[in-house]
């Protein structure tokens, strides 16, 4: 059997229902439900302490729930955590490289502990290396190696098994551009092979690089989700951005929507210093009677463009907060969890 002939449950590689975890008086997840479809990549985005990194712990056989249940590539979490740890791979957000061995060694260990053969593993740690540029330091102990090549080395320990279900908890975290964009090359072309990835981010543009679909956690709940655009809407839609030819139009222009009450089209306001009239709008047809409407009246238009809300805008909105830090970490809380 392959790493992915497992699959067999709808397509779905990821099924969560009802996982509740506490932490003493803290719920780091309160009764999360959530599906990833095979060969894609779900975003979990949430504030510090929202649930994230309790939830990928759960999944990976790290940390047991206290209720609901858990199935990944076809495995349930809780009575077959031994055949499941064969076919994910998990990168947290610190390296967790073996520091004495060199950065080949410890790929190579992974390995014959994922039961490649000797050639396979070598293979397999040669090509790793070569993939996220650590060729000339593979014979290197990893204690010298820089933080973002630890990191480096840390997310090609995780894929080296060919993970049917790929884990990245804030993969990215601290790592300069050139390596970021490795990484997700890397990311994408797992996926493209058949691979699915539970993404843990606070990255938003890393979320709208990567995810096909995003789930929003805070507080242990899910709150919301769906794909970017859709999430988008839900906070907003799209805001129609006209530049009349004559900036002293820009009140006449705005009189002359608000008088017309198109259905559906919520109050135009002008933006003097940008020179532009905002007019929210929900669907194409909204868009089309509003320029059609200005160009009955006579305006003469310079320029339009829509614009969508940022993904930072959608988080803000949804959760209420930024990445902000709560009371106590929710890292903090599972050390806590684990030492009892």
């Amino acid at each position: 059997m392959t790493r992915y002939e497992n699959l067999n449950n709808g397509n779905r590689a990821v099924e969560v229902r009802g996982l509740v975890k506490h932490y003493g008086e803290t719920k780091a997840l309160d009764g999360v439900d959530l599906d990833v479809r095979e060969g894609t990549v779900l975003g979990v985005l949430g504030p510090n302490g929202a649930g994230k990194t309790t939830l990928v712990r759960v999944l990976s056989t790290l940390v047991q729930p206290d209720a609901g249940s858990a199935r990944v590539a076809g495995y349930d979490v809780l009575k077959q955590p031994r055949q499941l740890r064969r076919v994910i791979g998990l990168t947290g957000q610190y390296a967790s490289v073996d520091e004495k061995l060199s950065g080949w060694e410890n790929l190579y260990m992974i390995g014959r502990l994922l039961d490649l053969s000797r050639k396979d593993a070598r293979k397999r740690a040669d090509a790793m290396l070569e993939r996220f540029t650590l060729t000339e330091a593979a014979k290197r102990p990893a204690m010298q190696y820089s933080g973002g090549m630890r990191r480096r080395l840390d997310l090609a320990a995780s894929m080296i098994g060919s993970p049917a279900v790929l884990y990245l908890d804030e993969p990215t975290t601290g790592l300069d551009p050139r390596t970021r964009n490795e990484v997700w090359a890397e990311v994408k072309r797992m996926v493209a092979e058949g691979a699915t990835v539970l993404l843990t981010t606070q990255y938003m543009e890393e979320a709208e690089q990567l995810a096909n679909e995003l789930t929003v956690i805070d507080r242990g709940k899910v709150i919301a989700n769906g794909r970017v655009d859709e999430l988008k809407a839900k906070v907003g839609g799209r805001t129609l951005q006209i530049r009349p030819a004559d900036p002293s139009e820009l009140p006449r222009m705005v009189g002359a929507l608000a008088q017309a009450g198109l259905d559906g089209v919520a109050g135009a306001t002008a933006d003097q210093a940008e020179g532009l009239v905002y007019v929210p709008i929900l669907s194409d047809e909204q868009l089309t009677a509003v320029v059609g409407l200005l160009g009955e009246r006579g305006f003469q238009i310079a320029g339009i463009s829509t614009h969508l809300p940022s993904l930072d805008e959608v988080f803000l909105a949804i959760t209420g907060q930024k990445a902000s830090v709560v009371e106590q970490s929710e890292d903090e809380n599972e050390l806590e969890g684990v030492a009892a």
